[in-house]
Formats: C-alpha cells, structure tokens, sequence
C-alpha cells in the first residue's frame, strides 16, 4: 500500500484533502488468523478529524460541488474500474483485516465494492424526482418540482465485519449525491479502507471529497466526528448500544442519521419444506463469516413434525465445516475478529448451558497445533432446549451460533420470531406461496427472505426495525439520506 507511511511498512496512515499523513499516536492491528501483529496504525487526532472535516466543506464549495449528477456517475464508475484493477491488493487487505476466506473475498467482498458504485452510478444518473402542475386561486398555473442538493459533510462510520462492502454502500450513494465525506473505519479493519483512499485519488476525485480517519470510539476519532459541528449527516452500521450513543451526540446539532444495527434474526422453517434446501440455507444464513453478519440468523423455529430431523441434520452439518487457513479454498470456518470478540462469544456459549442449553454442535475452540492457536477461532455451534425469553435467545451473540426451538403453527412461528427488541431480517422456508406473503406481511423485519437468505437486489430498500436500526438504505432510499428535496414552486401564469 502506497498508504504505508515511508518509514515503516505495514504502518497505515490517516487521508486527509487527499493526502496521507501520519501524525499522532499508533496502535497495533492484530491478525485474527494468529495473534500476531500485522499493521500498525496512525490513530486521528480531534485536530486530523478537523482537518478531514475542512478539508470536506472545502471540497464541496470547488469543482466537486458544482458537477451535475451525469458527471458524479462518471467519477463514481473511474472509482469502480479502480477497484477492479486493484482487486488483488484489496483482497490481500481484506484477508489480513478479517481472517476470512480468500474465496469469499474473492466472489463477495470485493466484487460487490465495485458493484455499489456502479450501481448508485446508474441510479444517480436516472433517479426521478416528482413534479406536480398546480392550479393557482387565480385560476391560472404554477409548476413545482423537486430538486436533489448534497446534505453537505457526511461522517460515514462502519462495522468490521465486512469492511469493504459496508463501506462502499455508504460512501457510492453518498458521492453520486454530491456529498464529500469523513471515513471512520472499525479499528479492527483499517487496511482496505486504507486502499480504498488510494483507489480514490485515482481514480481522479478530487482532493477533500472522500477522507479517511483511523482510530477508536469513545474519546477517539469516532467520538470526535460524531460531535462535530461540522457535520451535516451521519451513517453508522454497527451494535445498537453505540448507535444510541451516536443518536445521542447527533441530536446537538440536530444531525440526518441513517443506522443499521443488530439483530437476533430468525429462521422460519415449515414442514412442508425442502429440508435439504432449509439446511444448506440454514447453515450459510447461521455460519457464513463466523456468523459475524447483521443478517445472519441466531434463531431457528422449526415446524414440529420436522424438528429432530432438521436439527440433527443441521448439527452434523457445523460439525463438518472445513478448518483451514484464508488461502485454502476448502475453508468454512474463519477465526472472530478477535480474541476480546472471541472472549464475548464463549461468554454466551458459557450463559447458555448455565441456562440449561443442550449443546447438540460445537461450543468451544478448536485446536491446531499450529500458528492458528493463537488466533481468535470458536466451534460453530447449534443449541436447543431455551426457551424464547432465555438470553441466549434475545441477546446478540454476533458469532456463529444458532438456537433451533420447536413450533406447532404458523402463528405460534411469527408470535416466535416477533419476540425480542429487534427487527432485521428473517428467513422463511415453505412452497406456500400465500404463507410466504402473509410471513412478509406479520414478520418484524426489514427484510424477509423465502427460501433463500443473503440475495440482494441492490435497488431494494435495506434497514432494521425496532432496535435494528433507523431508514432505509438501497436505491433511490439511499439517495433520499444522502441529498435535500428543494421543492421549487414557478408561477407560469
């Protein structure tokens, strides 16, 4: 990485009006494969995060912010074409962040960085605004119509647990819209978006309109840029409780936010479903990345008739996920972020059999007799015997966990999948086509997914209920976060 300050590789520096610098203290980013130290990283000072914050509003005051949303696309599909070109540097990043697969990586992470910028490319270029013919008390005619403006300055605060994409979500709508932005990647993650500053200056966007900020939460850069009077509008993906924290910090300033946060998802499984289709999606939607998803499922309620089988099915199958290092295609299982992450983790799997769980998969580390004992891996795991108000079951573990339960009818199943405080997704496996619908319908979720989980259709509204979360992302719903509607009303008599 060319972020690499010039005295010491694997050091990973703050960006700032499109340049990189290096003033400030240093933390260490561990691998999560093996414990070992793998970047060291310039944490932002408040003075660097005021900095990233004028630089910004400088930006959008030039060149920046007079481009029309056709010549924003442009940019936006450079920055993707970079991506591209990139896309083994941005892998190496995201493996050595991360711990996972080089083949999710590879057919996830990566492509679908790429992918969100040219599809908010294409929806800035032909999203529609209204437009109404009015008849004035004269009797003569007014138009009104709408015009899209950026909100200004946008902080844009993610999650670990799949960097690049999340960021990319955010950042694509934020810039077609005309926004300039401040980054504020996870601790945890600081290497692709690191890459992704290179990726920027580029691809030719002009200096200020995207900057970057390393560091921690409280007392760090994330507090310092949530309490910024300099910005406009904040999006955060990650736990509700620091979601609550930002809302609170916002609510000075009177800030837009945009959230998605946690979830207890469940998956719905009816007897008359393809048990074979039910597990294979139970098993991705409850292990896929260490079950370090918002959208993975944590609960499972199975139909009666069907339950001992499903479950038996779906504990042999944890059972046999593959081990192995990120470079192996082979690999299911990748390590937790970290060994606190870790720690947390085997803390619920601890409170579970306190509470009287049944372990019938998993439930503690695996050893290696390699270099990998050192890294923060847990067994995927699958419990039964809880009942819904245990805290196992209403508290997110974020790990790859899941309790499968017993249910008798379709209303005892939506009753079942209602009961916590959260509402991000759900997964439904049933041929009823009207239980389908009536499951969308009664479902407290923002999305539901029947038989299938994780197929997005990045034009589709995206966003939690409840505690899951506040607006919706995706679309032209991104862009109604990201810009101002001016209504402008002519007298045309």
């Amino acid at each position: 990485m060319t972020g690499h300050a010039p005295d010491g590789p694997g050091l990973l520096r703050n960006f700032v009006g499109g340049e990189f610098v290096d003033v400030g203290s240093r933390f260490t980013k561990r691998s999560p494969v093996t414990g070992e130290p793998v970047f060291e990283v310039v944490e932002a000072s408040q003075s660097t995060v005021d900095d990233a914050v004028a630089a910004a509003r400088s930006a959008l005051r030039g060149p920046w912010g007079r481009m029309g949303e056709r010549e924003r696309a442009e940019v936006l599909r450079r920055v993707a074409d970079e991506l591209e070109r990139r896309f083994d540097d941005l892998v190496a990043a995201e493996v050595a962040d991360t711990g996972k697969a080089i083949s999710q990586a590879r057919t996830l992470d990566i492509p679908r960085g790429a992918a969100n910028f040219r599809a908010f490319a294409e929806i800035v270029a032909t999203a529609p605004t209204e437009s109404f013919t009015t008849v004035t008390p004269a009797g003569g005619r007014a138009l009104n119509y709408a015009v899209r403006k950026p909100v200004g300055v946008v902080a844009v605060i993610v999650p670990w647990n799949l960097p690049l994409l999340l960021l990319t979500w955010k950042v694509a709508p934020a810039l077609a819209c005309g926004n300039a932005v401040v980054v504020k990647p996870s601790e945890e993650t600081p290497a692709s978006a690191t890459l992704l500053a290179e990726v920027m200056a580029a691809a030719g966007v002009p200096d200020g309109v995207f900057n970057l900020v390393h560091g921690f939460g409280p007392g760090s850069a994330g507090e310092h840029l949530t309490r910024h009077p300099g910005v406009d509008a904040i999006t955060f993906t990650g736990e509700s409780a620091t979601g609550s924290a930002i809302m609170r910090a916002a609510a000075d300033g009177v800030k837009a936010v945009s959230f998605e946060l946690g979830g207890k998802n469940a998956g719905l499984v009816f007897a008359d479903a393809d048990l074979d289709a039910a597990v294979a999606g139970s098993v991705r939607s409850s292990f896929t990345n260490g079950g370090q998803v918002c959208l993975c499922t944590e609960r499972i309620y199975v139909q009666r008739p069907v339950f001992e089988e499903f479950t038996a099915r779906l504990a042999k199958r944890a059972d046999e996920l593959a081990y192995g290092w990120p470079d192996d295609e082979a690999t299911a299982n990748m390590p937790l972020i970290s060994h606190g992450h870790r720690d947390k983790v085997l803390g619920h799997y601890a409170l579970a059999r306190t509470e009287g769980a049944e372990v019938r998969a998993g439930g503690g580390t695996p050893r290696f007799g390699d270099a990998r004992d050192g890294g923060a891996y847990v067994q995927p795991t699958v419990l039964t015997g809880l009942g819904p108000d245990a805290r196992t079951n209403q508290e997110e573990i974020f790990g790859p966990v899941v309790h499968v339960a017993p249910f008798d009818d379709e209303d005892e199943a939506f009753a079942l999948a209602n009961g916590t405080a959260y509402g991000l997704a759900a997964t439904v496996w049933t041929p009823d086509v009207g239980r389908a619908h009536r499951a969308g319908a009664r479902l407290d979720a923002g999305i539901v997914w029947v038989n299938t989980w994780f197929l997005r259709d990045l034009r589709t509204p995206f966003g939690g209920v409840k505690a899951s979360g506040v607006g919706r992302e995706g679309g032209v719903h991104s862009l109604d976060f990201y810009s101002e509607l001016t209504n402008v009303c002519v007298d045309l008599t």
